[in-house]
């Protein structure tokens, strides 16, 4: 159920007309959005609902990255000032930012061509050389908990049991509770056999975007048009978000990547970020124990009983294993 916004108390705080219409869009899984029709044309509404990124100084610092990126000829939409110059309105206690409608349309891996993969991976490189620039005078590179460590497998085992009891117990049981008990036998005894091969504390640290996927990028044609929702801007290793992305972007429903199609998209981060073939192998060993150690799906479902990523759970459980079986073939993509 959304929170209904107070769309006329906010519109009174902007030179953007009266409302007509507000509709809230569902895609969003951290914070609130609504498509606003008003005297004055089309906007879209952001509710920072989201404690871990609701800080006004946290927005404040996402709009005045997206206001300079923009400058610098990045697609990104960058929020509307207010009547008074500041672009988060807070009222009733909680924080919004009206930013104006960007038409286009979400597109998955699958739908990319190789060629446009390439331009995929350079955009992320351009947004992580820009976010260089605009964010220079942060301290990006001593910002507390930038390099963090890595999962340990002794609390993985534990979260493991944890879930399997609560999958167990679930009622009344159906085939997603199959599923999800076999992955996390499954991913069970793969830590045992790689438990080894914990990675070391992170590489190389910048602001990122935070959250590179398909939902968060919208295209106009064959256009990149935006680069939407920066409620995860931060400072982390660079690599590492262009390999989540990828594995992101370029899963195919199986639970495999499509390995010629990340190769092309890495090769253009590359040049555009000025990263190395090292940076791109510690990251991509990285991503891939986080990703066998992860289970935020499955704690959405079973602990908060929040069912939203239920749908991405086959693909995204079975590429775990995949990546373990075709982790060699999976760096050469990414570093070559």
């Amino acid at each position: 159920m959304h929170h209904a916004p107070p769309v006329g108390a906010l519109l009174r705080q902007y030179t953007a007309g009266s409302p007509l219409a507000c509709e809230p869009v569902e895609q969003g899984l951290l914070n609130r959005g609504y498509r606003l029709h008003t005297t004055r044309g089309r906007y879209f509404l952001k509710h920072h609902f989201d404690p871990e990124t609701a800080a006004p100084a946290a927005i404040a610092r996402q709009h005045h990255a997206t206001r300079r990126l923009a400058d610098l000829g990045v697609p990104v939409a960058p929020p509307l000032a207010r009547r008074d110059g500041r672009t988060v309105a807070v009222v009733g206690g909680h924080a919004y930012a009206l930013y104006p409608w960007v038409d286009g349309r979400h597109r998955h891996g699958g739908q990319l061509t190789t060629e446009q993969c390439g331009r995929l991976g350079a955009l992320l490189g351009v947004v992580h050389a820009s976010l260089e620039r605009v964010m220079s005078c942060s301290r990006a590179r001593s910002a507390p908990g930038a390099r963090s460590r890595s999962a340990d497998p002794a609390d993985t085992f534990a979260l493991i049991d944890a879930l399997l009891r609560r999958v167990r117990g679930h009622r009344p049981a159906d085939a997603f509770d199959e599923l999800a008990r076999h992955r996390l036998l499954e991913r069970r005894a793969l830590l045992r056999r790689h438990a080894h091969r914990r990675p070391p504390r992170g590489g190389p640290v910048g602001w990122v975007h935070g959250d590179f996927h398909p939902f968060n990028l919208l295209y106009r044609g064959d256009t990149h048009a935006a680069i939407v929702d920066w409620d995860r801007l931060g400072v982390q290793p660079r690599a590492e978000e262009a390999v989540r992305a990828a594995a992101i972007f370029f899963v195919r429903p199986v639970g495999a990547l499509d390995l010629a199609k990340v190769r092309s998209y890495a090769r253009a981060y590359r040049r555009a970020a000025g990263a190395t073939p090292c940076e791109l192998t510690a990251a991509v060993h990285r991503v891939w124990w986080e990703r066998l150690n992860d289970f935020w799906m499955l704690r959405w479902r079973y602990e908060r009983g929040d069912t939203r990523a239920d749908s991405q759970f086959p693909a995204a459980s079975a590429l775990a294993v995949w990546w373990t079986r075709e982790y060699e073939a999976v760096c050469e993509a990414f570093t070559r």
